[in-house]
């Protein structure tokens, strides 16, 4: 069984910008699998402002073949060793909407769970540049959703320009995530995250987007005060 981790620290601009231009690769970093480097935005933020894109703030989302192989990076790499600075959840696969082309062999569905334990929800879109205005008409109401959603403890968005977007979101249960995506939350305007899928259905925005669902295996460090992101 591979696992899958993803990273938040907060760096210097310089080597954020750097794992941009060329995250970690296999070739250099034994026992990883695939790696994909992205500056934090705020959730709802404004188009033009800093929330944006924030080189101070990093992500890395990742997939490993095994435990060894992430405590190796962490020890030893020198961007590793920065990000063993900051917090980080390891993550089984449990499903898959659509593909990518970096991840062609996860399969669709990969086991059970239980719909009270917690899940963590990754996305990840190559965007098609002309229709980024669409995009942002539509899914920014999704952001502020999943970002005020009684049933997250943790949710935020990354980008790596010029087109690839990401989403990260730990829930406190898997029937609250799924009853924000088909819009049953008891939430203000519950609809936002189906009508938004409903648009993309009818017009794509991205050249490729995959949903991730994943199982919080273990969590390490602390994210900006906080050591306990996934409920226990």
């Amino acid at each position: 069984m591979t696992i899958f981790t993803f990273h938040l620290a907060e760096l210097r601009p310089t080597t954020t910008a750097g794992a941009l231009w060329k995250a970690p690769t296999g070739a250099a970093t034994p026992g990883l699998r695939y790696a994909e480097c992205l500056a934090l935005m705020r959730l709802g933020a404004a188009t033009i402002s800093p929330a944006r894109m924030q080189l101070r703030r990093m992500a890395m989302f990742a997939r490993w073949e095994d435990e060894a192989a992430i405590e190796t990076f962490l020890a030893d790499d020198p961007l590793g060793r920065q990000l063993a600075a900051g917090w980080h959840v390891r993550m089984q696969f449990l499903r898959r909407w659509s593909r990518l082309a970096a991840l062609p062999d996860l399969p669709a569905r990969a086991g059970e769970w239980d719909p009270a334990e917690p899940v963590v929800a990754v996305t990840l879109a190559r965007m098609r540049l002309l229709e980024v205005p669409r995009f942002l008409k539509w899914g920014k109401p999704v952001e502020r959703l999943v970002r005020d959603h009684p049933g997250t403890t943790l949710a935020l968005a990354a980008m790596r320009p010029p087109r690839t977007i990401s989403t990260f979101s730990v829930w406190r249960s898997v029937r609250e995530m799924e009853e924000m995506v088909h819009g049953h939350s008891s939430v203000a305007a519950p609809d936002r995250h189906a009508v938004a899928m409903a648009e993309r259905r009818r017009k794509d925005f991205h050249h490729e987007f995959a949903t991730l669902r994943f199982r919080p295996l273990s969590e390490h460090g602390s994210w900006q005060g906080r050591s306990e992101i996934v409920p226990r």
